[in-house]
C-alpha cells in the first residue's frame, strides 16, 4: 500500500506538522496500515475540518480514510443508513435527499465525514432538539489497536469512548445512522435583530423550544450598549405547501451553489479590526429587524461557506484560531463577561455564533453540555492571542465549561480535567485497549490524552 511523506495541518491551517499519509481503499488495508503503524503510531484522518492539530501525527502515520467511501444500504421505510466511514455528509446528502431523508445532525459544513462526525460528535443547530451526532447512531465498526474489528453499539463503554474521542480508540469503518425525514430540500426560516447581549439570550429562552434549527451570528465587535448585538436565524424544513407551485414538481432537488474558491495566495493583513468591522456593520444592518416564513435552500441555511471551496486562505499564510467553548445554564455572567473582554480587545472575528444547547451527550469527551456555547474564529497572527485565550479558558474552566476538542489548536493540559470529568476514564479504557500506543495524534501528545 503506497505511501507519502506530506505536510499536514487541520482547517485552521496552523501548526503543520510532516507525516506518512497512507490511503486505504479496503477493509483489510486498513488493518495493515494500523498493524505497521511504527513507533509513532497512526490517526484516521477523513476530509481535515478539525480546526487544530487532531488529524495530525507528527512523524508517525496519517490514514486517510476517505477511499473507504461507500453507502451500503438504505433503508427507505425505517429511516437508517449503513455506510462507510469515508462518506461525506454531502455525499450521503446527495444519495438520501431525493428519497426524503436528511442527516439527522449537520455542522457548518457537509464536507465531513461519517467517521470525523462520529469522533468528534459534532453539533449543529438543532442540539438543543436532537443532540450530538452520535445519538443517531444505532451501532459501528471499529478497528482497534490489534487489528481486531469490533462491533460496537451504544450504551457501552467503547462507545462512550469512541464518540468524540477524536479517533484515539481506533479506526471507525463503518457506521449505521438513524435518519431525519424530510418533504422538500427548502428550509421556512425566521430572521430577527438582537440589539445586544441580552436581548439576544432572551429571545433564545424564550423561543427556542418552537424551531428544530436555531442559531445567533454575533457582533464580537460592537461595544458599550450594544455588545454582543446579533442577527438570530431559526427554522425548520418546509413542508410541501409551503413550495411556489412552480417548485412543487421537484420538492427534494439538491442542487448547490458552488462559488470560485479562494485565491491560493491572500495578502497578509487582509482580515484586520477595520475590515471586519466594516463587514459586521453592514452585516447587521442589512439583515431585517423581523422577517418570518422566508423560504431559503438548505445549502445556504445550513453550509453558506461551503460555496466557497478553501475558504479558509482568506485568513493568510498564518492560518486562524476557531475558538469554540460552552459553559452551563445560570453561567451566563461567565458568558457576559467573556463577550464583553473579547468585543473591548477588538478581537477581527466575523464568524461569530452563538447556540443553546439541549442534554448532554454520553460520549466521555463529547462537547456539548446543557447551556451557551459560543465560537468564534481569530487571525492566528494577532499579538498576544495565545495569553489572551489562556486566561478565556481559566474563566471558562472555573465556570464548569469547556472547550471543543475538534477545534482546538493550543489548549494547556492542566485544564483539561476540570473541564472534562470522565478524562481518567478515557485514558483507563484507551491504556487498556491500546497498551502499545497506536492511535495517537499531536493533539493527544499536547493534552496527554
Amino acid at each position: 500500500m503506497p505511501a507519502e511523506t506530506v505536510s499536514v495541518t487541520g482547517w485552521g491551517r496552523t501548526a503543520p506538522t510532516t507525516a506518512r499519509l497512507i490511503r486505504p481503499r479496503t477493509y483489510e488495508e486498513a488493518v495493515t496500515a494500523v498493524r505497521d503503524s511504527g513507533a509513532r503510531g497512526s490517526i484516521p484522518r477523513g476530509l481535515g475540518r478539525a480546526y487544530g492539530d487532531a488529524a495530525q501525527n507528527a512523524g508517525g502515520a496519517v490514514l486517510d480514510m476517505t477511499g473507504l467511501d461507500r453507502i451500503h444500504a438504505i433503508d427507505v421505510a425505517g429511516g437508517s443508513v449503513l455506510c462507510d466511514a469515508g462518506v461525506s455528509l454531502h455525499h450521503l446528502m446527495e444519495a438520501l435527499l431525493p428519497l426524503g431523508w436528511f442527516v439527522p445532525v449537520t455542522p457548518g459544513t457537509r464536507y465531513v465525514t461519517v467517521g470525523g462526525a462520529i469522533g468528534a460528535d459534532i453539533h449543529g443547530k438543532n442540539h438543543h432538539v436532537s443532540g450530538s451526532f452520535s445519538r443517531h447512531v444505532v451501532s459501528l465498526e471499529l478497528l482497534t489497536a490489534d487489528g481486531t474489528v469490533l462491533t460496537v453499539r451504544p450504551g457501552t463503554d467503547l462507545f462512550d469512548a469512541t464518540a468524540g474521542g477524536m479517533g484515539l480508540t481506533g479506526v471507525i469503518l463503518t457506521a449505521t445512522v438513524r435518519l431525519q425525514p424530510v418533504a422538500t430540500t427548502l428550509m421556512s426560516v425566521d430572521t430577527e435583530r438582537a440589539t445586544d447581549l441580552d436581548d439576544l439570550m432572551a429571545r433564545l429562552t424564550a423561543a427556542d423550544h418552537r424551531y428544530r434549527y436555531s442559531v445567533a451570528w454575533i457582533d464580537l465587535l460592537a461595544r458599550g450598549t450594544a455588545t454582543g448585538r446579533a442577527v438570530l436565524t431559526r427554522g425548520d424544513h418546509a413542508p410541501l405547501a409551503a413550495l411556489p407551485a412552480r417548485t412543487r414538481s421537484a420538492p427534494l432537488s439538491f442542487r448547490p451553489t458552488r462559488l470560485p474558491a479562494a485565491p491560493a495566495y491572500v495578502p497578509e493583513g487582509l482580515l484586520t479590526r477595520r475590515t471586519v468591522g466594516l463587514f459586521n456593520e453592514l452585516w447587521y444592518r442589512r439583515a431585517p429587524r423581523a422577517r418570518r416564513g422566508e423560504l431559503q435552500r438548505l445549502s445556504a441555511f445550513f453550509h453558506p461557506l461551503d460555496g466557497v471551496p478553501h475558504w479558509n486562505r482568506v485568513y493568510g499564510r498564518g492560518g486562524f484560531v476557531q475558538y469554540q467553548f460552552v459553559v452551563g445554564h445560570g453561567r451566563e455572567e461567565t458568558l457576559r463577561r467573556i463577550v464583553g473582554r473579547i468585543a473591548r480587545r477588538r478581537c477581527p472575528s466575523f464568524l461569530a455564533v452563538l447556540k443553546r444547547f439541549g442534554d448532554a451527550d454520553p460520549g466521555w469527551l463529547s462537547f456539548p453540555v446543557p447551556g451557551w456555547t459560543l465560537a468564534l474564529d481569530i487571525p492566528a497572527n494577532l499579538p498576544g492571542l495565545g495569553a489572551f485565550l489562556d486566561e478565556l479558558d481559566a474563566e471558562v474552566a472555573a465556570a464548569g465549561g469547556r472547550v471543543y476538542l475538534a477545534k482546538d489548536s493550543r489548549l494547556r493540559p492542566d485544564l483539561l480535567t476540570a473541564m472534562y470529568p470522565r478524562l481518567d476514564d478515557f485514558r483507563a479504557l484507551r491504556a487498556e485497549l491500546d497498551p502499545r500506543g497506536v492511535f495517537v495524534s499531536d493533539l493527544a501528545r499536547r493534552l496527554t490524552l
